[in-house]
């Protein structure tokens, strides 16, 4: 495979550092192309706004951002560093973001590598989304870690289930864009589990990218389970992330 690693953490000494030297050396050993974008060692800037547009706007006189987009793709006048970025997501077969969860998201420098790279005319468009998105048969995954234990992150935990937390990943970045998406892997507050602890989270996650092929998939309900008004048809059981029957 042909693989992405989107990587947001400023410090390479920290262990989502580990997480991605593992991930590269892992990956890369078992024989695929591993391309690394560091975000922060990159200075990529993550503010979305006019000066993704090279060249004359689409409309000069309001800026929309999903409009300006979807024409500027089309022409080829976004910005150098988007259409690195969308060159590197054109190549990869399977995508992997690894990140701390910072406030129950993604850190800011990653969300605007989304908002960004993600564009309309690229990633989406009307009509080529979820089931018929952009990156059918692509895989995805989350590779993160918290501050917090994983009792907090557990179904009835304060924070709430890691899976509701991560929703709007998995579904609204990734599974909208048409990826298939693996299970995150998530190592629950790394820096109070003392050095075994770490360790045995390495192991964990080699084994896991190890085993990819193997993995389930995460559950998306699949369009036929929709009507006409985007809602789960009566009698369909929701089964996927946050969703459930009224």
């Amino acid at each position: 495979m042909n693989v992405l690693i989107v990587y947001a953490h400023p410090e390479p000494k920290s262990f989502n550092g580990a997480m991605r030297d593992l991930a590269l050396e892992t990956l890369a050993g078992a024989g695929h192309e591993v391309v690394v974008s560091d975000l922060y060692a990159m200075g990529f800037n993550p503010v979305a706004g006019p000066s993704d547009i090279t060249g004359e706007r689409n409309d000069p006189t309001f800026f929309s951002l999903q409009r300006e987009q979807t024409a500027a793709y089309v022409a080829g006048r976004l910005s150098a560093d988007i259409n690195a970025e969308i060159e590197k997501l054109k190549r990869a077969d399977f995508v992997l973001f690894q990140f701390p969860i910072w406030w129950f998201g993604m850190p800011a420098i990653l969300k605007g590598w989304a908002d960004r790279v993600f564009a309309r005319g690229f990633a989406y468009l009307p009509g080529r989304k979820y089931d018929t998105g952009a990156f059918k048969g692509k895989l995805a995954m989350v590779a993160a870690t918290t501050g917090t234990s994983a009792d907090t992150y557990a179904p009835d935990g304060i924070d709430g289930d890691i899976l509701t937390v991560l929703w709007p990943v998995h579904n609204g970045l990734l599974r909208y864009a048409g990826f298939d998406v693996l299970p995150p892997f998530v190592a629950y507050m790394p820096g109070r589990v003392g050095e075994e602890g770490r360790q045995a989270y390495l192991k964990a996650y080699r084994k896991r990218l190890e085993e990819i092929d193997d993995t389930p998939r995460l559950f998306f309900h699949p369009a036929q389970d929709y009507g006409e008004n985007e809602r789960l048809k009566p009698g369909v059981i929701a089964r996927s992330g946050v969703q459930r029957n009224v």
